[in-house]
């Protein structure tokens, strides 16, 4: 708690409004964790069920994402934060709004559990589950990170999103050679690709609310800063 400086404000209810939305924002972020670890496991054992509940549960993350940007409103409005406060504040409302979106990706998953496959095609989806659990390790450390405000697990997980992006690749070649191979798979290897395609997309957003606490503790926007650039860039003093 101490890097999110909430000690110091002389309102102590003020303090309070902060660490409230704060962990209303990391009770978001283990729903939306668990919706995806979920999706992934429907897919792995094709459980139709498990599918359905996280087709239907996807409305407590909407809520949520509402919930919260509604209060990130009121305190804008009633408190005028400024500083390290305001950037806390636009931290959670480009958070929430990062959180809602994986969980939409979580949906797109969890509806390939619905589909048909025959042994071979089943086999395409191995490569999928790894790429999963990756991702699915990245929005944990990067929801770790938010809450610490933890800088250096913050990079990490910004750097991680190329590996993601190169498995996806690797992924997306298999599924194209295999449908090439055999047309009449298309419809449901195409139902695959567009979940391998959610997937890099969660690491984007991972990588996203890695660049917002980076934006937080240090005052600095690195959206388009490359790689290689990147902590030259956040240690860089103007």
């Amino acid at each position: 708690m101490d890097n999110l400086n909430l000690g110091k404000h002389i309102s102590g209810q003020f303090n309070e409004e902060l660490e409230a939305i704060r962990n209303n924002v990391l009770t978001m972020g283990g729903i939306v964790e668990k919706q995806l670890s979920d999706a992934l496991d429907a897919v792995e054992r094709f459980d139709s069920d498990m599918a359905q509940k996280v087709l239907q549960s996807d409305y407590r993350i909407n809520a949520m994402e509402v919930q919260i940007d509604e209060e990130c409103t009121r305190i804008i409005a009633k408190r005028q934060p400024a500083a390290s406060d305001l950037r806390l504040v636009m931290a959670i409302i480009k958070t929430i709004a990062d959180l809602e979106r994986i969980g939409d990706e979580a949906e797109r998953i969890a509806k390939v559990a619905l589909d048909s496959f025959t042994n071979a095609q089943q086999e395409l989806l191995v490569n999928l589950d790894n790429l999963g659990r990756h991702v699915l390790q990245m929005l944990r450390d990067v929801l770790n990170a938010f809450a610490r405000m933890d800088i250096d697990a913050a990079i990490a997980v910004h750097k991680e999103d190329r590996r993601v992006d190169r498995e996806y690749e690797a992924v997306t070649r298999q599924l194209m050679t295999y449908m090439m191979e055999d047309p009449r798979s298309i419809p449901s290897i195409m139902d695959v690709l567009w979940s391998a395609r959610s997937l890099e997309r969660i690491g984007d957003r991972c990588q996203n609310i890695s660049e917002y606490i980076i934006y937080f503790v240090k005052g600095k926007d690195i959206r388009h800063t490359s790689y290689e650039n990147l902590e030259q860039e956040i240690d860089h003093k103007p």
